[in-house]
């Protein structure tokens, strides 16, 4: 999708610098198989010149949220060949990823959710001397993608996605459905819900969102593991994707890249007209992010109750843990450069050549200093 760019989305992020073309969009998704095959377009076309390798070589491990992984896989297309080093990130969840930092076998880690308080304690005994921390990288919505025969604009409110995922609202012709889509045909067909069948920081921002918006609608804690009943479960945002495009009458969440060829939802957020998930409605919500990490730590604060015009308010952001200090010294030169060229200005511009929201420009200097910080 091709679009012209305002100066408003260049004081909101650092990825919407000028340019004489428009940016290609893409999102936060992967192949969850952790076989390095991206289910988006993740070319880069930023240049290598722009890599300060330092003293990085060898392999860097890494694992985690799936959501990034096509960012993840298109900043490696850069780095990797000008220093030479060889990233290794599998992709496998956030919960996977975080566990994988807390036991010391892996650089970083990728997470949809910050870290939580046992976990910053379990990182401790890894990080000598330090902990780990939250450095917010990757901005996107997680888009509602939908498989209904017939209905090309679909529109609906939180209360109705929280019924329908938690098997409420059974049939794509239900009466709560209408009222939101007066003109649409609605064929009276059995919804098949998809949900995420791992632990996953997408089902945490998803329910949060839920929680947020229509708690008397959602009546669970929330977290990464799925608890609602009924549904389809499938194994990272790939399957979820793949089960709502093989099945007549599904629905699923997934990052926007995930989305290729499958209509996703707009959603009724009681602005004056219902929101499409895009890069730039995600960026409006995340530009009103509040850091609320202490220290080092930049965990932020989304706005899932959101009514601003053009705001969308399903959307999260991937963080990058690493240890502020303590890290080993074998891998800490290639993930300290690995990391600043993500920040960077040309690495924020590949995320927004792909469908994720570069991180606001206020908040990704904050991350810049971070890095060079980290020992």
């Amino acid at each position: 999708m091709k679009l012209q760019r305002k100066n408003r989305l260049r004081a909101l992020s650092l990825g919407a610098v000028a340019v004489s073309s428009a940016l290609a969009l893409t999102a936060c998704g992967s192949d969850d198989n952790g076989d390095g095959k991206a289910s988006g377009d993740s070319s880069s076309t930023t240049s290598a010149s722009s890599v300060k390798c330092d003293d990085a070589k060898g392999q860097l491990l890494a694992d985690g949220s799936s959501a990034q992984k096509n960012a993840i896989d298109a900043w490696t297309k850069v780095f990797s060949p000008a220093c030479k080093v060889q990233i290794n990130y599998k992709g496998a969840g956030s919960g996977a990823g975080v566990t994988s930092f807390t036991q010391g076998q892996i650089a970083f880690a990728g997470s949809d959710s910050p870290l939580k308080p046992d976990e910053v304690a379990a990182s401790k005994k890894v990080c000598d001397g330090g902990q780990g921390i939250d450095l917010p990288m990757v901005g996107g919505p997680i888009a509602l993608g939908y498989n209904v025969p017939g209905v090309d604009n679909l529109v609906l409110d939180a209360p109705t996605i929280a019924k329908i995922f938690d098997s409420k609202i059974k049939n794509w012709n239900d009466e709560a459905i209408k009222k939101l889509n007066p003109g649409a045909k609605l064929p009276d067909l059995k919804i098949q819900a998809f949900h995420r069948s791992e632990d996953s920081g997408t089902t945490d921002n998803f329910t949060k969102y839920l929680l947020a918006t229509t708690p008397e609608n959602w009546k669970y804690s929330g977290g990464k593991a799925w608890q609602a009943q009924g549904g389809q479960a499938a194994s990272g945002s790939a399957g979820v994707a793949q089960g709502v495009k093989q099945n007549s009458g599904a629905i699923g969440y997934f990052e926007l890249s995930f989305a290729k060829g499958i209509d996703t939802v707009a959603i009724d957020t009681g602005a004056k007209a219902p929101v499409k998930p895009s890069t730039e409605s995600a960026t409006a919500d995340i530009a009103a992010a509040k850091v609320v990490g202490t220290g080092k730590d930049l965990a932020l604060q989304l706005d899932y109750k959101t009514k601003a015009e053009g705001a969308y308010p399903i959307t999260l952001v991937t963080y990058e843990i690493v240890c502020d200090k303590g890290n080993k010294a074998d891998s800490l030169p290639a993930a300290k450069a690995f990391l600043r060229y993500m920040a960077s200005e040309d690495g924020q511009k590949v995320l927004a050549q792909n469908d994720y929201a570069p991180i606001p420009a206020e908040i990704i200097a904050k991350v810049r200093t971070t890095i060079e910080g980290l020992s």
